[in-house]
């Protein structure tokens, strides 16, 4: 594995954290100044790094199963139980819709990369 893979697959989980907080304020209205998206963000960037540490990520860090699975689980679950430790709602609506978003994003880079991997492996097919 490439030295620069587990960072770049931590980094893209949290990116998807902070697209899908960017996207869920401007759709809500509730603004885009950094203070308010560190507000939403934090617990759930900390459920990241949680889910990180418990599946050692950085062995396997672009794996769907465990990896993949795992710190998507551990982000949303710890991200809402933190918001609720923190006095911050979590309606059901909200739980889905931040289950969904982050599945499809943290899963479905680690797909990407995937097929991309299998392409790569297979090499160029002659035309003919």
């Amino acid at each position: 594995m490439r030295s620069y893979a587990a960072p770049l697959a931590f980094a893209a989980d949290l990116v998807c954290v902070l697209v899908f907080v960017v996207i869920g304020r401007v759709d809500h209205e509730s603004g885009t100044a950094l203070a308010g998206i560190w507000g939403t963000a934090w617990p759930f960037l900390a459920g990241t790094v949680l889910g990180w540490a418990v599946t050692l990520g950085w062995r396997a860090p672009d794996r769907i199963w465990p990896v993949g699975l795992f710190v998507w689980a551990v982000t949303v679950a710890g991200g809402m139980v933190l918001r609720l430790l923190t006095g911050e709602g979590a309606p059901f609506s909200f739980v889905v819709v931040t289950s969904l978003f982050l599945a499809a994003a943290m899963l479905g880079w680690r797909a990407a990369a995937l097929l991309v991997a299998r392409s790569r492996q297979s090499g160029p097919r002659s035309g003919g």
